[in-house]
């Protein structure tokens, strides 16, 4: 159990030393753009997508004016979920399975 605790500490550390909740943003925002990403964003709904977006947006500005968001702004570890994973699982299965079909 404690070292569980002493994990999770070190991933939050970690999780706000990289800095992009500092701007806004949730960890799925900074996913690189590859296919699989495109396309799970293809599948997102369009709240999801609009927020992320948003997010993204707000982030260029405030990277633009060397500023972040005021400290309460920040996106907290614990709040930051990962709304495109699904998404991006089920792309990536259905590449593999599209891939070991054409191999047949």
């Amino acid at each position: 159990a404690g070292g569980g605790r002493l994990l999770e500490r070190i991933r939050k550390w970690y999780y706000n030393a990289a800095g992009f909740n500092k701007l806004g943003l949730m960890r799925d925002d900074t996913l690189h753009e590859d296919d699989d990403v495109k396309e799970a964003l293809k599948r997102l709904p369009e709240h999801l997508y609009n927020e992320r977006v948003f997010r993204i947006k707000r982030a260029l500005d405030l990277s633009l004016k060397h500023q972040i968001l005021p400290k309460d702004q920040w996106v907290k570890y614990e709040e930051d979920r990962p709304y495109l994973e699904p998404y991006l699982k089920e792309v990536i299965r259905e590449r593999h399975e599209r891939e070991a079909w054409n191999r047949k």
